[in-house]
């Protein structure tokens, strides 16, 4: 059992001391980038970001091609995952300042939190269609970790909306709902402090923002905007903006269930109609951060590296609804996950939102068949749409 203090973790491993708490003095948050240690791919570095929105595509964006958000840069780039091919990014789109979540609907358009606001991207003809400012106020667009502007981001099952988390810093963060035929954002609801995630019920009917820095789920009424918050906190809420040990992802079981995982030890089952949660065994003992369930329910969570001398490196962690698990060694520290829709193949993005990242994304082989290997994605890339 790891009974960790917050000035314990900033000693073991100073390079992740942003992740814990508030942001540093300076506005801007910087970090190093890794230099990818197994890549198998010829592909040559990304292109620098253009400070206008690409042109029209001469070919639509073939299926299977991903997308990510270039936390480092003011781009989403596109990226085909074919090891076999001696280019893998195909162009990028100017889209805003750190862009951090990504969805993309059933039309082939993407929906990008940004740190100015929700840009919106034809991925068929890879442009920019409109960028959708907040409505509410972050201050100074910034970069980094601890930037204002929308983090998590999810689509309504219906399509009808889209659903942001903004970040606010030093303050409680906001939901921001955009009605996705108009473009505009039609209402606004006070959720957690650094909303990582959001995550949207099967049925459209709640939005769930995971507010890192406040231990919490926020569920959101879709028709009357009421909330409910729950406590999200198995090691409890000492240290408090100093903990290492809050909330990051989540994702929704089918059944309706939330599923956070923590620290590679702890997966919190949160059931939102009653507000009780319990706690299952994990087994990578990592800090955690991207999560995702594939067609058949597995999980897939995101092992960024230790927080403490004696936790494991960076892994990807593939647990079975039945709870067992397999633990997937990766070079340097990750960020998001996505997986194929034949559930066969898993794209972790390297950007990172500390130190060590990586530019690049690591295609994971689920069966086992085949080792890991990397190919190059934009500039820190955090958010991974397969379109």
């Amino acid at each position: 059992m790891k009974l960790r203090h917050a000035v314990v973790a900033l000693a073991a491993v100073p390079v992740l001391a942003g992740c814990a708490g508030n942001a540093p003095t300076s506005p801007t948050s910087q970090a190093t980038p890794r230099t990818p240690g197994n890549a198998q791919s010829n592909a040559p570095a990304s292109p620098a970001p253009s400070s206008t929105p690409s042109k029209p595509s001469a070919a639509a964006t073939p299926h299977g091609t991903l997308l990510v958000a270039d936390f480092g840069a003011d781009t989403v780039t596109f990226v085909d995952p074919d090891p076999g091919h001696d280019r893998h990014t195909l162009g990028s789109v100017e889209v805003g300042t750190a862009p951090y979540g990504l969805v993309v609907d059933d039309r082939g358009i993407a929906w990008v939190a940004t740190a100015e606001g929700v840009a919106v991207v034809d991925t068929a003809t890879r442009t920019r269609l409109t960028r959708i400012p907040y409505e509410t106020r972050t201050g100074p667009v910034t970069t980094g970790e601890y930037r204002g502007g929308g983090m998590g981001i999810a689509l309504a099952p219906d399509g009808r909306h889209v659903y942001v988390g903004v970040n606010v810093p030093g303050r409680n963060g906001v939901l921001e709902i955009v009605d996705t035929a108009t473009r505009e954002v039609t209402g606004t609801v006070p959720v957690g402090r650094r909303p990582f995630d959001v995550d949207v019920s099967p049925d459209g009917t709640e939005v769930y923002a995971t507010g890192h820095d406040s231990f919490d789920v926020t569920a959101v009424d879709t028709s009357s905007h009421r909330t409910r918050r729950f406590e999200v906190a198995p090691y409890g809420t000492e240290g408090g903006l100093g903990s290492w040990l809050k909330p990051h992802y989540a994702v929704v079981r089918p059944d309706g269930r939330l599923l956070l995982p923590f620290e590679g030890e702890r997966l919190v089952v949160l059931d939102p109609r009653t507000g009780r949660s319990t706690v299952e065994p994990m087994t990578a003992n990592t800090h955690q951060h991207g999560a995702t369930l594939a067609p058949d329910g597995t999980l897939l969570v995101v092992g960024t590296g230790p927080i403490l001398s004696d936790d494991r490196g960076p892994s990807l962690t593939v647990r079975t609804p039945a709870g067992s698990e397999r633990v997937v060694p990766l070079d340097g520290p990750h960020e998001d996950v996505t997986v194929s829709d034949d559930g066969r193949t898993a794209y972790v993005t390297e950007g990172f939102t500390r130190d060590g990242y990586g530019d690049g994304i690591t295609v994971v082989d689920l069966t086992g068949r085949k080792r890991p290997f990397e190919v190059a994605a934009g500039t820190r890339p955090l958010g991974i749409a397969i379109l």
